[in-house]
This record gives structure tokens, sequence and C-alpha cells, in this order.
């Protein structure tokens, strides 16, 4: 049975790998002009069906709808996204990715791998295996790696 001191070694050890994982992908990021906030709600629209609501993003993004207006305002300026009307009712506006969008979240897909290459750079491919199935079973989907 793990001591709490353990549990809070453990817990520390991962907040501080998130935040060093984080920065890491900010760095890479920069070039590209695009925030984190930014590169979320990018690859949430991305892993939509249809162009989703405003509301829809704000309540998958957990924000207040205001910061998505924020968030698409730049994106739209970055001509990643554009607003496009809801067919079924004018008072709907729904966000789309535009080909801009698609060449971005290609390029923060490449520099999320880079950013995860920089942390992961001094362990072995066996030492990355193991951490993959570690990281697979705390969070719930074995097998699921890409």
């Amino acid at each position: 049975m793990p001591t709490p001191e353990t549990s809070g070694l453990l817990a520390e050890q991962l907040l501080r790998l998130t935040r060093r994982l984080h920065r890491a992908q900010k760095r890479h990021m920069e070039p590209l002009g695009i925030t984190p906030a930014q590169s979320r709600l990018l690859r949430t629209v991305s892993h939509s069906d249809q162009p989703p609501r405003m509301a829809d993003l704000a309540q998958r993004l957990e924000v207040v709808p205001r910061a998505v207006t924020t968030l698409v305002d730049a994106l739209e300026a970055h001509g990643s996204v554009r607003r496009v009307p809801d067919p079924s009712s004018r008072r709907v506006v729904r966000i789309e990715l535009t080909d801009t969008g698609r060449a971005t979240l290609r390029a923060l897909r490449e520099a999320r791998r880079a950013a995860a290459e920089d942390i992961l750079a001094p362990l072995s491919d066996q030492q990355r295996d193991a951490l993959g199935d570690l990281l697979d079973t705390l969070s719930g989907t074995p097998g699921h790696r890409c």
C-alpha cells in the first residue's frame, strides 16, 4: 500500500512534468502565432461532426461564452476559422475551420510532438514503452496510444 508521502511525491512530480510539457509546447507553438487556448479551440472545432455553435464551444472548453468570442476573433484574424450562418436559424453562428486552420492544426501537432520529444529525449525506447503503458493505465484508456 503506497504511503501518503509517496502519493504526494508522485503528484508533485506529475505536476512538474505537466508544467514542463506546457512550457515546451508553448515554446514550439510560439512561431505559429497561436496560443495554447487558441490551439485547444482549433482542435475542438476539428473534432466536431459539424461546425459547432459558439455556445457549444464554450461548453466543451468549459469557459464563458465571452472567452470563446475572444478566441474566435483572434483565430478569424489569423485566417484559421470563419463564422458561418446556421442553415436552420439565422440567429445562430457556427465556427468552421479554413484551409489555413487545417494547415495550422498540422503544424500544431508537429509542435506538440517536438515538445514531447524534448521531454522524452533522455528515455530509451523500452522506457518510453513502459511510460506509455503506465500513462494508458492512469488515463483509463489501455492500448489507446496515438
